[in-house]
């Protein structure tokens, strides 16, 4: 009996220590660095977000947040990676639409699912992306890229950071739109992709507005339209392809914050509330504003609103692709 006894109250401590365990890391967390990976390139408009945000949430947290910018495949390098990280705590991707909800219909299998896989952390910015033309290209308007394009389709090239990243989906959806054709180019990153339509190698790209800005300055690239339903503060005289009559409002871009599967709710609430107050600062929202970056309402930065957009989003994006017949990818 004494034996049988001591066994129960064995247990019972063991079974103590481990529930607690959970509990009495995230009552210590953080307790150095966190890390938080960007799935693109440096110097891309992700890369440059995730630092005005990462820096602020330092503060915040009293606990230095690193950037390992992760380029490759379209985003889904990183991905990957973080899928398999330890969920204690200190590892974080910057998720966004083209990573986390249209790469689940893209890719055939998805590199990660991204519901099961990950624990929605913060929804933070919506953003526009733009159609850009090489300097050279004998267009001023969409109308003329629409009649370039269909009579020039066997030649015409358009550049992306990779299948899968929103601007290839986005220039996938504008050559549709146009009923022509033209031949896809990947790249790493934003940055050699708009370097190579400078040099006149590809003829067209669809970035964020913000990534278009000094090549816009510098005169040379072609602005061509935005492709949201609504202007963007950045070129507010820039009309949208809707208003020049291409159908496509669909090229936005969200941003937001996940973690991997298992982490501890205590550490996913503080790190969504530590993001919440760091995109509130004025100084942060105003250099979020710089790049175009709308940062939404603070009941849309819960991860109980994240998961279930989300949802939605991976939803939306699979009937768009279908229907704008944007071809799966293998990854068997």
């Amino acid at each position: 009996m004494k034996k049988h006894l001591l066994r129960v109250a064995l247990g019972l401590t063991l079974g103590w220590i481990v529930s607690g365990a959970p509990a009495l890391a995230a009552d210590d967390w953080p307790s150095r660095v966190i890390t938080l990976t960007v799935p693109f390139g440096p110097g891309s408009g992700t890369d440059i977000q995730a630092r005005i945000i990462a820096s602020k949430v330092s503060e915040i947290l009293g606990k230095l947040v690193i950037i390992e910018d992760r380029g490759g495949a379209g985003g889904s390098t990183a991905v990957m990676r973080v899928a398999h990280a330890d969920p204690d705590g200190y590892q974080m991707i910057i998720g966004a639409i083209d990573t986390f909800a249209q790469s689940q219909y893209l890719f055939d299998p998805p590199p990660a699912n991204t519901i099961t896989d990950f624990e929605p952390v913060a929804l933070v910015t919506d953003q526009p992306l733009v159609l850009l033309a090489r300097k050279t290209l004998p267009v001023s308007n969409v109308k003329e890229f629409v009649a370039y394009l269909n009579k020039n389709q066997e030649n015409v090239r358009f550049g992306s950071a990779g299948i899968g990243a929103a601007p290839y989906l986005a220039c996938a959806m504008i050559t549709k739109a146009a009923g022509a054709k033209a031949t896809h180019v990947p790249y790493r990153a934003a940055a050699p992709a708009l370097l190579d339509m400078v040099a006149g190698e590809i003829d067209y790209y669809c970035p964020l507005a913000v990534s278009a800005v000094p090549f816009v300055n510098n005169n040379s690239v072609k602005l061509l339209a935005v492709l949201t339903a609504d202007r963007t503060s950045l070129f507010p005289d820039l009309k949208t392809a809707k208003e020049q009559g291409l159908d496509v409002t669909d090229g936005y871009y969200w941003n937001a914050f996940f973690m991997p599967k298992g982490t501890p709710p205590e550490i996913v609430k503080k790190m969504s509330e530590a993001i919440s107050k760091a995109v509130d600062d004025p100084n942060v929202k105003a250099r979020l504003g710089e790049l175009a970056s709308t940062v939404v309402a603070p009941e849309r930065r819960t991860p109980e609103y994240l998961r279930q957009y989300l949802s939605d989003e991976i939803k939306k994006w699979a009937k768009i692709m279908k229907e704008n017949e944007v071809p799966q990818q293998s990854n068997r």
